[in-house]
Formats: C-alpha cells, sequence, structure tokens
C-alpha cells in the first residue's frame, strides 16, 4: 500500500463515509469517522445559523482535534493503514464559510496551534458532485436535521473546497461523483483503487467514473 493515511473530503451528501468503509474493509484498514451526531449545536445550527455557528465550529475543532491527536498518541499512524472520512482542514474550511470576518480570524488562530501538532494525510480523495446529486443523496439518508439545508449553501461549501484544493498543493484525487455508486458499481470503486495504486504527484489529479 503506497498510502499509510488515506482522507476522504466533499460536500454534505457526496458519499464520503461509504467510500471510507469500502476502502477501509479493501485495505484492513483502521477507520476514522467524523462524530457529527455528538455536537449538540448541530440541530441549532441548522435552524439558526448566525447563533450558533461559532459553538458549533468550537465544537468540531475541538472533537477532531482529539481524535486526530490520538492517533497519533496510540501510534495507529505508523503502524497500519488509516481511512478518514474528513481531513482536518475541515473545521477550517467550513468556519470560513460559515463565521462572520472577527470570529473568523480568531478561531484561525486557534485552528493554526491545533493543526501544527497533527500529521496531515498523504493523500486526498476528494468527491465533487452537483448540488442536485448532493440534495438527492441528502434526502436518501433522511437526517432530519439536513432536510431544509438550502442549495444556497451546498453551493457556498463546495466552492470553499475546490478553491482551497486548487490554491494548495496537496496530493489530491479529485474525483467526479456525479453518478458515483461505489456500494454497488465495483468498475466505480476500482476507479479509486487503481488511482491509489499510481505514483501520483503533488497536485490535482482528475479521474471519472466510467
Amino acid at each position: 500500500m503506497k498510502h499509510q493515511f488515506i482522507a476522504i473530503e466533499g460536500n454534505i451528501g457526496a458519499g464520503k463515509t461509504t467510500l471510507t468503509h469500502l476502502l477501509a474493509q479493501h485495505f484492513n484498514a483502521k477507520t476514522v469517522l467524523e462524530e457529527f451526531a455528538e455536537n449538540p449545536f448541530l440541530i441549532k445550527f441548522y435552524e439558526n445559523p448566525k447563533q450558533y455557528a461559532f459553538p458549533l465550529e468550537l465544537f468540531f475543532l475541538a472533537e477532531r482535534f482529539k481524535q486526530q491527536q490520538e492517533l497519533i498518541k496510540n501510534g495507529d499512524l505508523f503502524q497500519q493503514v488509516i481511512v478518514s472520512d474528513y481531513m482536518f482542514t475541515k473545521c477550517l474550511l467550513f468556519a470560513k464559510a460559515n463565521l462572520p470576518e472577527e470570529e473568523f480570524r480568531l478561531y484561525q488562530k486557534m485552528f493554526d496551534v491545533f493543526y501544527q501538532q497533527l500529521t496531515p494525510p498523504d493523500i486526498l480523495i476528494y468527491l465533487h458532485a452537483p448540488v442536485n446529486r448532493l440534495q438527492s443523496n441528502i434526502k436518501k439518508r433522511n437526517r432530519k436535521f439536513e432536510q431544509a439545508i438550502p442549495d444556497e449553501y451546498l453551493f457556498k461549501i463546495q466552492e470553499t473546497y475546490t478553491s482551497y484544493i486548487k490554491q494548495h498543493n496537496i496530493r489530491t484525487i479529485f474525483v467526479d461523483a456525479s453518478n458515483a455508486d461505489f456500494l454497488y458499481n465495483e468498475a466505480h470503486l476500482k476507479v479509486i483503487l487503481d488511482a491509489l495504486d499510481k505514483d501520483l504527484e503533488e497536485g490535482q489529479h482528475y479521474f471519472n467514473l466510467p
């Protein structure tokens, strides 16, 4: 296996967790899954974003840092393959999309302190799907608090992700997931496995699913 630490990212409803489980099963890897349901501010945020955005993002920052730090403390990053359904930088990207400028500057200072203590993934898999597909996936998984997410918010998150990836020299498998069905279409999963087997240089590498 060429990579010890694989992170999967994408917008809400892009299929990150499904792909994480499949890759972990294939590589007999340890999974790191975001524990979003533990955040007591999540439902409140969707009801009142302006009031609850800052505590929401602070809680996610603390929980993700704790989870990632434990990987290093336990030596997991050096003993086995890790597949995570998020990268720690997700904290900063969502905070940028959700917080006003002054709160974001404060948040970024805290993020920078935490980020310096962590090990970044070897490679990022980014699943890019159009907003109408994201909304369809969101409806299917039927989490009550997500059902009223507006298209505008998904567009904003999408733009924040793609802008960050293009501006930073991250080794990225950028996948057009418009018709992705990793669970039931073996050819789709094979595209990802073949991409992971390549000697990819830093930067973005684009892959389409058959």
